[in-house]
């Protein structure tokens, strides 16, 4: 696509988009949020829901010691996954565009595969100081990545239907391979004191355990640019 033809798509976009904020805006009935959402906002919103319980169940975790509650966290962020392949299909299939939706989907996205896993990582051992500091860059990536969708997406390259062809820096749902690698080590007793790699003791009285830099290394790939994934 020519630089021109792309700023043509992003005036396009933003004169839409202005269209339906002054329809929202106008708006001023009670519960005007709410009417105005659109059928893939409610899944979208699933999807959000679907990450919050699971920060809830890896805190139940901490707290109990129950593996149940580390399970059921374990499996809402799969489950939240879903709900976000779904909300993209929906709005095709209904042709249908939300001035909030893209901004619902990617603040659902930071809670079920960036705060999350992030959570649940400390729950299973990953506590220590450095450990923190590590989750939270993972957190921050997230949050810059999304961010950087967010602007660049209107020039991005898209079919007739407006799927994207490609994603810059691997998408956040990616941060699930890392809780499937979390899963296998809970099931075969891999966490808390089991961790893999154990933990890493530095001279000026610091330790991380060096699983933790998964998080980290899966971060870096999120914020570059050169990184493009092709959508499916």
């Amino acid at each position: 696509m020519s630089k021109r033809s792309k700023v043509e798509v992003v005036k396009n976009n933003v004169k839409n988009m202005d269209e339906e904020l002054k329809q929202f805006v106008d708006d001023d009935k009670h519960f005007s949020l709410v009417r105005n959402f659109h059928l893939a906002d409610v899944i979208t919103l699933a999807n959000g829901a679907c990450g919050s319980s699971s920060i809830f169940l890896s805190i139940q975790y901490m707290v109990t010691k129950d593996k149940n509650f580390l399970w059921m966290s374990l499996i809402l962020m799969p489950l939240g996954m879903m709900f976000d392949l779904l909300d993209g299909k929906v709005a095709r299939w209904r042709r249908t565009a939300s001035l909030l939706g893209q901004e619902l989907d990617s603040l659902a996205d930071l809670i079920s595969f960036g705060v999350a896993p992030a959570v649940c990582a400390f729950a299973v051992g990953m506590r220590t100081f450095l450990d923190s500091i590590i989750l939270v860059v993972f957190i921050s990536c997230g949050i810059a990545r999304l961010a950087r969708y967010n602007a660049t997406v209107a020039s991005l390259p898209k079919d007739k239907s407006g799927k994207i062809h490609y994603f810059e820096g691997t998408p956040i749902p990616t941060t699930l391979c890392i809780m499937a690698l979390v899963a296998y080590l809970a099931n075969n007793g891999y966490i808390e004191d089991n961790l893999p790699g154990g933990i890493i003791k530095l001279p000026i009285n610091f330790d991380f355990h060096p699983f933790v830099l998964l998080y980290g290394l899966v971060g870096a790939t999120m914020v570059s640019k050169t990184i493009k994934i092709p959508k499916i």
